[in-house]
């Protein structure tokens, strides 16, 4: 099992990630998600030296693309752009050596019945292209969304994936806890959740981890893990004695510092 934070911790400056990543590491930690949220610029040949970089630390990467995707927007153009972001994040986490990047599909807007074959269609066109162009090393996951106007479900990720060859879920855990409004009370909750997660997972199960905010919509915002909402003791616990590999991002607020707390949660991972 691996874990880190959703980007580069706050050591000197964005434009240092090489000093980042020794700080990750130093830390104890084993994985970090580029962010690639506002766009994937970036050049080849500085991916590749970041890439090189984690790799002899032994950093797992992955990358989150933009999060204007929208394969069910009304606006053709948006769709046809949303090809592109997904396409440019893939180009970077291949370059950088990351295994797979992070998709928020869509939102159901005024019809969420197109919403899954839009997505199929979107995820199928970007497919396509990729391997087209020989990158056949980067998984499309597409996230668990916490607003109940947000496509992405485990069962919606499920029926994309019998269509999408190359897609796989990201579980992001507390999103699933918002979207049911506080969902995951007990340790059998989560093991449920961890179970329908493992059956579509692939060799690799990516979480996201935090605790969150929200409402009878869904998700509000995300909050530190000492909130216990939910309580991510539990799915340590669920997890303990797992040989599923995983990788665990921190989208709390404090993303370093909580990817520490939640590896310390596993006994066997805890640093002496």
């Amino acid at each position: 099992m691996r874990f880190g934070p959703a980007g580069y911790p706050k050591v000197g400056s964005k434009s240092d990630p090489e000093k980042s990543l020794q700080y990750t590491k130093d830390l104890g930690l084993d994985a970090l998600e580029v962010e690639f949220v506002r766009g994937a610029r970036i050049s080849e040949e500085r991916a590749k030296a970041i890439g090189k970089c984690a790799s002899e630390l032994g950093i797992r990467l992955s990358c989150h693309a933009p999060y204007f995707i929208s394969f069910n927007s009304e606006t053709p153009e948006t769709i046809d752009k949303s090809v592109d972001w997904v396409l440019d994040t893939a180009v970077a986490a291949h370059n950088l050596g990351a295994y797979i990047i992070v998709i928020h599909a869509a939102s159901y807007g005024k019809h969420p019945e197109t919403a899954l074959p839009n997505v199929i269609k979107g995820l199928s066109v970007c497919k396509d292209r990729l391997d087209d162009m020989g990158i056949k090393d980067v998984i499309l996951g597409v996230e668990t969304m916490g607003k109940k106007g947000q496509f992405g479900t485990l069962k919606e990720i499920a029926q994309v994936m019998d269509s999408v060859d190359g897609v796989r879920p990201v579980l992001d855990v507390a999103h699933v806890h918002a979207r049911g409004v506080g969902c995951l009370k007990t340790k059998q909750d989560m093991k449920d959740l961890v179970e329908e997660h493992f059956k579509l997972a692939g060799d690799i199960a990516h979480f996201h981890i935090s605790c969150i905010n929200y409402g009878e919509k869904g998700e509000i915002n995300h909050l530190p893990l000492a909130e216990k909402d939910p309580d991510m003791q539990m799915l340590a616990d669920v997890l303990e004695d797992s040989e599923q590999d995983c990788t665990f991002i921190c989208e709390s607020p404090l993303i370093e510092q909580d990817a520490v707390v939640f590896r310390d949660m596993f006994p066997k991972y805890r640093r002496a």
